[in-house]
């Protein structure tokens, strides 16, 4: 990877410590090379002693998309915005938690949740497939739906009854 800011002739380049020679022993080389990066740059085509040194990359921040998934009358939203969430004010919610169990349920009421931890598959009565639920789902359960919730990691959720 090569980097270059502004007017300035220096060229950093990063390597993979696999990919360096045994000269490398205290994390740095010099190399020789004739560099060509085309006419935007003002040292194009020079010959440049350039320093190569080992450099630990931050790993890249990756946003996951958000989904929408509506199954057996479960509609899951995986990664939600946060704009929605204040939207709706999930974090002013109540909480509610468990640890790993296996228990029946029925939703007297349509409840809309935010899981902040925790893996569920649901079980909705007569569905022929679970529904899986996860930290950082936001999930509606419909009024009267009837089903079975396996936790298998422990949940902590924001939850709103309608």
């Amino acid at each position: 990877m090569a980097c270059a800011s502004g007017s300035s002739t220096s060229l950093l380049i990063l390597l993979n410590q696999s990919r360096l020679g045994p000269q490398s022993q205290k994390g740095q080389q010099r190399i020789d090379s004739s560099l060509s990066f085309g006419s935007s740059l003002p040292f194009s085509g020079a010959r440049r002693r350039t320093k190569v040194g080992l450099r630990r990359m931050a790993k890249p921040v990756v946003k996951a998309e958000t989904v929408t998934i509506e199954k057996s009358g479960i509609k899951v939203v995986r990664n939600p915005p946060e704009s929605k969430l204040t939207e709706l004010g999930v974090r002013k919610w109540p909480k509610w938690g468990c640890p790993p169990s296996k228990f029946p349920w029925t939703y007297s009421a349509k409840e809309t949740c935010y899981l902040l931890e925790g893996k569920v598959k649901v079980y909705p009565d007569e569905a022929d497939e679970p529904v899986e639920i996860t930290a950082g789902d936001l999930v509606e359960f419909p009024k009267g739906m009837s089903c079975t919730w396996d936790v298998s990691v422990g949940v902590d959720k924001h939850y709103n009854f309608e």
